[in-house]
């Protein structure tokens, strides 16, 4: 008896110790934007460690998900009423991920079931993005589909099937494009191994992207003095109006 309540004791830490751990790192743990930045690429590579010299599993599948910080978010519809394009029905999303990207060794439904897809938001068509409405749900998927549209066109969505490639069974990496305009913040980098359709194990590293130089300037005056920033960008472009009409006034003469 003492054996067994001893084996039920120790089981969690047997199983754990059976279990393949993610050792994963990124290329850049901070992005600074400046003036002159055209956008980045992250690189996410790492290891599988399988305890006790186990053998690789042929079946071992990676997918690396790149998210940026949540934010509420209003969607306007607009339409063509009388000749002319007005805002019509409009709903709330409580939490939108600014930014996400998914990456994977194979196509992810063909890798994982829907219900694992949902429970780890695996693919764009699985984040929960919280409608605030609580109205009907054909409408909400409706503007749910037009949010996900403008986000895939802007840079800020994406899922590359065959982006993840694992050397030897044991070594992994994939490539993230990371766009110009993209949101400041607090990003996270997940990775997932999944076997047999099912995820083993996920390891986290977190990425920070920042305003540096002018533009960390700028947007701090934006922010904490709203009026005087207002009303400098106010003057400073009537000056630039005065100075280029006075240019061509000049020219002309």
């Amino acid at each position: 008896m003492k054996r067994f309540l001893l084996l039920l004791l120790l089981a969690p830490l047997l199983v754990s110790a059976e279990s393949p751990r993610l050792v994963p790192d990124v290329s850049q743990r901070k992005i600074e934007i400046i003036y002159s930045f055209t956008g980045a690429e992250l690189l996410l590579f790492g290891a599988i460690l399988y305890p006790g010299g186990r053998v690789p599993s042929d079946d071992a599948q990676i997918a690396v998900v790149v998210k940026g910080p949540s934010e509420p978010v209003l969607v306007r519809e607009k339409r063509k009423i009388a000749g002319m394009w007005i805002n019509a029905d409009s709903a709330d999303f409580r939490s939108v991920p600014s930014f996400y990207a998914l990456a994977s060794s194979k196509p992810i439904n063909k890798i994982v079931d829907g219900r694992t897809a949902v429970i780890y938001e695996l693919g764009i068509d699985n984040l929960q993005l919280s409608p605030a409405s609580g109205g009907d749900p054909a409408a909400d998927r409706h503007f749910e589909e037009g949010l996900i549209d403008l986000k895939r066109r802007g840079g800020y969505y994406s899922e590359t099937d065959s982006g993840v490639e694992i050397s030897e069974g044991v070594l992994y990496r994939a490539r993230i494009a990371i766009p110009a305009r993209v949101p400041v913040g607090h990003y996270t980098a997940e990775t997932f191994l999944i076997e047999k359709g099912r995820v083993i194990a996920a390891a986290t590293r977190d990425i920070e992207i920042h305003k540096s130089g002018m533009e960390a300037f700028v947007a701090r005056a934006a922010d904490r003095h709203s009026f005087v920033y207002g009303l400098t960008a106010v003057l400073l472009s009537l000056a630039l109006g005065w100075a280029a009409s006075t240019a061509f006034k000049r020219l002309r003469d």
